[in-house]
């Protein structure tokens, strides 16, 4: 039996990827269990990313076939992702999107020169994989009022807010985890 393929897609910042989101990877590593393989590649310039540059490495990530491709994706990887598949990225094997902690662009949200307001998001997403979104109520990054922007303009999303939890949910993805495992046995 083949592994379901996770594909973490890390937020912005110096040295994300090795001081923080490592982190998360890590509890998801811990939570998930067997019958999955986690990919985390590092995002071009992390420091200061770019639409276009961040989705070229995602979609290269998607080139080789796999049977299943779950994405997790964290903070500005979020928004990218979501706006990447919005914009007609394809993905044939997408069995779940899993967005955490991610800002909304928009009106209410944060502003970007490259990615164009996310009010009608939802109705261009042509795939018809799963969206989870996971936001702290403690984050002082992206506020949790953008998770009730993106409820607004992805009504099929799956949300869950999280009393407490900061930017990086603690460092504990034990919820993204449990979805996960539920959504590959379905």
């Amino acid at each position: 039996m083949s592994k379901t393929s996770i594909l973490f897609v890390q937020g912005a910042g110096a040295g994300t990827h090795d001081a923080w989101d490592n982190k998360l990877v890590e509890s998801l590593r811990m939570e998930i269990g067997n019958g999955f393989e986690i990919r985390y590649p590092l995002m071009p310039k992390e420091d200061d990313p770019n639409y276009l540059k961040w989705k070229t490495t995602i979609e290269k990530e998607f080139a080789s076939p796999k049977d299943r491709i779950i994405v997790v994706a964290h903070s500005i990887g979020g928004t990218i992702l979501i706006n990447a598949l919005a914009d007609g990225m394809t993905i044939k094997t997408l069995a779940g999107v899993f967005l955490i902690a991610a800002p909304f662009v928009g009106d209410g949200g944060w502003p970007s020169e490259e990615i164009s307001s996310m009010a009608d998001i939802g109705s261009r997403l042509t795939h018809a994989a799963p969206i989870y979104l996971y936001h702290g109520t403690n984050d002082d990054i992206a506020p949790v009022a953008h998770l009730d922007l993106y409820k607004k303009a992805i009504p099929k999303a799956i949300i869950r807010k999280l009393k407490g939890r900061d930017h990086q949910l603690n460092n504990d993805l034990s919820e993204v985890a449990r979805d996960i495992q539920a959504l590959h046995q379905g």
